[in-house]
Order: C-alpha cells, then sequence, then structure tokens
C-alpha cells in the first residue's frame, strides 16, 4: 500500500528539515519528500495541511506490564494506547512476573508483540536477576534475546559494586543502563515530595535529595566504567545541576524528563487524587522551571512517558498505600504542546528530537528520521486540534490519569508503523 502524506510542515531534526511537503510511502519506507509528489489510484492520500508530520515518536520507558499483570495492561492494550497516542515505538520496562531477567521472558515480549501489537516494542532486560539488585543478570543472553538496554527499574539498585559491574560489562554490547535514581534510605516510605506541602496535607516526603545523591553516584560510576548511563524520569533541579558537570566533562550519561514532571507540581497532590502520585514524585514549581528549561536547552536529552497503568481498585485507596504511577501514553503529545510548545516555550524541533532523534540514539534502534529509503516510522500532529481528556475512551486499562477533564490541543492526528496506517483521527485501525 502506498499513502501520500499532502501539505504537511514536514520537521525532521536529523536532517535540519523544516519545510511545507509532500511525503509519500511506499510498502514500509518512505519513498520519497517533495512538493505536489504525484499519486496513482492505490494511493491512499491523507491531507494534513496544517499539521507536523514528524518521525514516528519513541516511548524509552512504559510498562506493558505483561506477563504477569495483564488485568492492568496487555501488549495489545498497551501498544493500541501507543498508536493512539502518536507513538510508533515503545521501549518496556522488565519489571513483569517473570521478571524480564531471562532469554525467554524476552523472548515472549517480542512474539506476542510481533503476533498482536501494533507499534514497535523493544524489551529493555533485568539489571539482576529478580530485580533484586544483588547478581546481575545473564546480560550476554539478554541481549542476544532482543533486550536493548538494562534497568532494574522502580527497584534502584542500592549496591554500587553491582550498578559498577554493570555498566562495565554493557560496554561490550554499546548498550546503556537505565537507572532510576533514588535512595530507599532518603526516601523512607515517603509518598511525595519532601516540602511545604507534604507538611500541610500529613504525608510522609521524599526529599529530593533521595534522587540526586544516586543520581551523582551513577555518574561517578559511569565515570569510572566508562558505561552508557542513562537516567530516568529526572525530578530535580540539584539533578539537573550534577547531570550539567557531568556533561561538560564528557561522561557518557543521557537523561529523560516526563510529561508529569513538565506539567505538574505538589500542589497538585492537595486533594489526595492518587492518580497525582507518582515516583519521582511531582516537585516545586523551581523544580518544574528547571526541567522545561534543561529540556528546550537539550541537557535533558529525551521525553518518555514512564506509562504505568493500574487498576480503578489499586489507585482507589488511601494515598498512603496507592501505587505510584500515571497512565500516560495518550495524553503525552498534547500535554507538551499545550504547556510549552503553544505558550513558546518549547519549539517543534526540539520536541520532535527529544521524542524521536534522540531515543533512537540513546537505544541504538531504528527510527528518529524521514530520510528517503528509511523505516516508514511517522507521527502525524494537528496543533490546532482541541479535545478534552476522556479516560473511559483510553485503549489503555489504565484509566488513572490526573488531567481528567483538561482540554488540550495538538493531539496526534496519524501514526504510521513501517508503512502501515494505524491510526487515524484518534481511532487505533488494527
Amino acid at each position: 500500500m502506498k499513502i501520500l502524506l499532502r501539505g504537511g510542515r514536514v520537521i525532521d531534526p536529523s536532517q535540519a528539515l523544516d519545510m511545507v511537503a509532500d511525503v509519500l510511502v511506499s510498502g514500509d519506507r518512505i519513498a520519497a519528500i517533495g512538493q505536489d509528489l504525484e499519486t496513482d489510484r492505490e494511493t491512499k492520500v491523507i491531507d494534513v495541511g496544517g499539521c507536523i508530520v514528524a518521525p514516528g515518536f519513541i516511548d524509552m520507558h512504559v510498562h506493558l506490564r505483561e506477563p504477569g499483570y495483564e488485568q492492568k495492561e496487555t501488549i495489545a492494550t498497551g501498544t493500541r494506547a501507543a498508536a493512539a497516542g502518536g507513538f510508533t515505538a515503545v521501549a518496556c520496562m522488565p519489571n513483569t512476573q517473570p521478571v524480564a531477567d531471562s532469554p525467554a521472558v524476552i523472548a515472549y515480549i517480542r512474539e506476542k508483540a510481533r503476533a498482536i501489537g501494533v507499534v514497535h516494542v523493544y524489551p529493555i532486560g533485568a539489571l539482576s536477576k529478580g530485580s533484586q539488585g544483588e547478581e546481575l543478570a545473564e546480560i550476554r543472553d539478554l541481549v542476544e534475546a532482543g533486550a536493548v538496554a538494562l534497568s532494574d527499574d522502580g527497584n534502584p539498585v542500592m549496591n554500587a559494586e553491582v550498578m559498577r559491574r554493570a555498566l562495565e560489562y554493557t560496554r561490550l554490547f554499546n548498550i546503556p543502563v537505565i537507572s532510576h535514581c533514588e535512595d530507599l534510605n532518603l526516601a523512607a516510605g515517603g509518598v511525595m515530595h519532601e516540602g511545604f506541602i507534604s507538611t500541610i496535607l500529613g504525608l510522609r516526603g521524599i526529599p529530593a535529595a533521595a534522587e540526586e545523591v544516586m543520581v551523582a553516584r551513577d555518574i561517578i560510576l559511569a565515570e569510572l566504567t566508562g558505561g552508557k548511563l542513562h537516567l530516568a524520569h529526572l525530578s530535580s533541579a540539584g539533578s539537573l545541576r550534577i547531570l550539567q558537570e557531568a556533561k561538560s566533562r564528557g561522561i557518557k550519561v543521557t537523561a529523560e524528563v516526563t510529561p508529569h514532571h513538565l506539567c505538574l507540581t505538589d500542589e497538585a497532590v492537595e486533594g489526595y487524587d492518587t492518580n497525582t502520585k507518582v515516583n519521582p514524585p511531582l516537585r516545586s514549581e523551581e523544580d518544574r522551571q528547571a526541567l522545561e528549561e534543561a529540556l528546550r536547552e537539550g541537557l535533558v536529552d529525551a521525553l518518555a512517558t514512564d506509562h504505568a497503568p493500574h487498576t480503578e481498585e489499586d489507585k482507589d485507596v488511601e494515598y498512603d498505600v496507592a501505587p505510584f504511577g500515571i497512565s500516560g501514553l495518550e495524553t503525552a503529545i498534547p500535554l507538551v504542546v499545550t504547556r510549552l510548545v503553544e505558550t513558546g516555550r518549547l519549539s517543534w524541533e526540539r520536541l520532535i528530537e527529544a521524542w524521536s532523534c534522540q531515543p533512537a540514539s540513546i537505544l541504538n534502534i531504528p527510527g528518529g528520521t524521514l530520510k528517503e529509503g528509511g523505516i516508514a516510522d511517522i507521527t502525524v500532529i494537528a496543533p490546532d486540534w482541541e479535545k478534552e481528556v476522556d479516560v473511559n475512551t483510553f485503549y489503555s486499562l489504565g484509566k488513572n490519569s490526573p488531567f481528567q477533564g483538561l482540554k488540550l490541543k495538538g493531539w496526534p492526528l496519524v501514526t504510521i508503523v513501517a508503512g502501515r496506517l494505524v491510526m487515524e483521527k484518534g481511532q487505533v485501525l488494527l
């Protein structure tokens, strides 16, 4: 099948491209980009005038929950949520049951995704056996099975020796170690950011230092080993200062930030809505502004949702005992467009670079470009399309969003994965 995207604003940072043009897709490849491209009867023409046409967006931090927690999400529902949200690829975290610490689990995820998935799925293998942080997993076997990175995700690796060895060993395979930076002793069972608001609400706080000391430790280990370190979902200004110093000295470290940390602060917790409970927690306005500036200036490399779906029963409990996490795939793009791009605080080019080019580069996976002859993964965004967030229409099983009822602009209009039209006007077609 051929698809022609007619008359959109094509932005591809990988080629320094920003122009109004047509994009022709033939088979699973990008056939041509140019003015007034010719079509034939077999070509499906989609008018995208006034829209942004970009390399397919990649979410490098999602939880698909399968195997083991299919009541929260499945590969089928999670990849459909990704397509609806404008993403052509996702990298899924290993906190499944069983943990993705063996080739068998990695193979299961890949085969299931090939059979019933709608977007590309790249598994992330567990760094340690059982994600217990005590003994390294069989890293070579995981990489050979298809793991694109290693992480213990929400289980921070408290043992510095284990983290050191992981960074050393992964150099053999040129893959990153993704770190959830949290000192569990400092976090000490906290449920929100430690500060004025937590004191007023009577909720136990997690100090920013719990993140920052682990950011510093892991950067020191990355410098020692020469390994590739990626810092997941940074949330504090202090972490950014440490990151900036590390990058200035050429240490191999990259970082991501989430839409919810860019758009919300700890004040959102005041109503005790458990959908605002995330880890790391929503922090102060000063931290939020620092994250925004770091993304704009390129200090933070990538955007990622940290999509963490939960059942209604999981979240419909007291704040203290509710699980951490937001279902973020289907609201991520319009959130950032509305709050940052529409207000002039972030350029379209930087947005696309952070959600397409950089994730592809960090994970060393296909995508992140619209070069002719390349894989036809394309995201089209309608900047003026405004609608209200309605969790009841989510393809994800997780309806746990603090953005319910919020009016947002800049919704994804079309998602094309390897030349297949998988989403159009918000409706997933597969």
